[in-house]
């Protein structure tokens, strides 16, 4: 059964159908899938981290023991109550993929605890995927498709977020706001977070713009930032600079490639949308690109195709997982990482 609208997805969420029996909650955005996930397993169970009724089950759980699934949905409530049984993986693996979706369709036909509730998290399920099929067919299950959030959806965030504190802002304000969050649930409320400190939570004041301009002026990583659109632009010696100076406010290594990959991310997200049809200055719009950067960042996108995307990622990922090992000189890998991007920008052309 497919619930799509968010209306219905909410109150779906807050109050399952006592004849729902299993979730498929599947998206791109991990941040939205989480949030939903957790609002569901709430109402499920009154205890979501109980570790006697609730199982969570990971990628690396059934790759270590494929049976692990379907004994967790077997099992019964030690202490009483509804069972719940998590299950967390990505969308990219067939295998995977069918080993779910048929411990789902043996669920729905009660050949399991016909008391324990199936949650499955996932990352984007094409139409072809085994799980989301199954999901979508079934009348005691619920398939939710977790769709980026639109600019309307953030700007619903922030205002909920400032009204619970006692705040708000001028039309002029939100939006300007809005238009600078980052397209990821998580990061934005943390932005949204960071907006209520800085005003004062509880002054009962509306912000407009001018108020605004200190909040926007304190961006923690902004050499981080700088370094990074340097980095892709083919300044070498401006991303090197930045880094060094971003190393000199506190910074750490980590954080600096941690920033090369979300602007990576969006450079990403922008090639996607413009192949489907949309303008780059509409795919940058709606990916936050603040309009003080847009010139720039569109002479990226422009040069940046998706397969030399590719290829940065690999070399992002990897200077990731190097920064993390104990005793790292992160901050050296950052630089090198920054150096090697800009090069391939030079090389296309930039």
């Amino acid at each position: 059964m497919i619930v799509q609208r968010r209306p219905d997805i909410e109150r779906f969420l807050a109050a399952p159908d006592p004849d729902i029996h299993a979730v498929v909650l599947h998206g791109r955005d991990q941040d939205v899938v989480r949030e939903r996930a957790q609002t569901l397993a709430t109402a499920v169970t009154e205890r979501p981290d109980d570790p006697f009724n609730v199982a969570v089950i990971s990628e690396a759980d059934l790759a270590g023991d494929e049976g692990r699934l379907e004994g967790e949905l077997m099992a019964l409530s030690m202490l009483g109550g509804r069972r719940l049984v998590r299950v967390r993986i990505p969308g990219d693996k067939p295998a995977l993929d069918r080993l779910v979706a048929g411990a789902l369709e043996e669920h729905l036909k009660g050949r399991f605890n016909p008391d324990a509730f199936f949650l499955v998290e996932a990352g984007p399920l094409d139409r072809s995927s085994a799980l989301r099929k199954a999901a979508e067919a079934a009348p005691g299950c619920g398939a939710i498709a977790c769709y980026d959030d639109e600019p309307a959806d953030f700007a619903r965030l922030a205002r909920e977020a400032l009204t619970a504190d006692k705040l708000s802002l001028t039309a002029e304000a939100l939006d300007t706001f809005v238009s600078r969050l980052p397209h990821e649930r998580g990061v934005a409320r943390r932005e949204v977070e960071r907006l209520v400190l800085f005003l004062g939570p509880g002054r009962k004041a509306t912000a407009g713009l001018a108020e605004l301009d200190g909040f926007f002026g304190v961006e923690p990583e902004a050499s981080l930032s700088e370094a990074a659109f340097d980095a892709f632009g083919g300044r070498s010696a401006a991303a090197h600079a930045g880094l060094r100076r971003a190393a000199q406010e506190g910074e750490s290594g980590v954080g600096a490639v941690r920033v090369m990959g979300l602007h990576l991310g969006r450079l990403r997200r922008v090639a996607v949308l413009h192949r489907a049809g949309e303008t780059l200055q509409g795919a940058a719009k709606s990916s936050g690109v603040f309009w003080k950067q847009e010139r720039e960042f569109l002479r990226q996108a422009r040069a940046w195709t998706l397969t030399e995307l590719d290829r940065a990622q690999s070399d992002v990922l990897a200077a990731d997982r190097a920064c993390k090992q104990a005793g790292s000189p992160d901050t050296l890998l950052a630089e090198r990482l920054a150096l090697s991007i800009a090069l391939r920008a030079r090389r296309l052309g930039l």
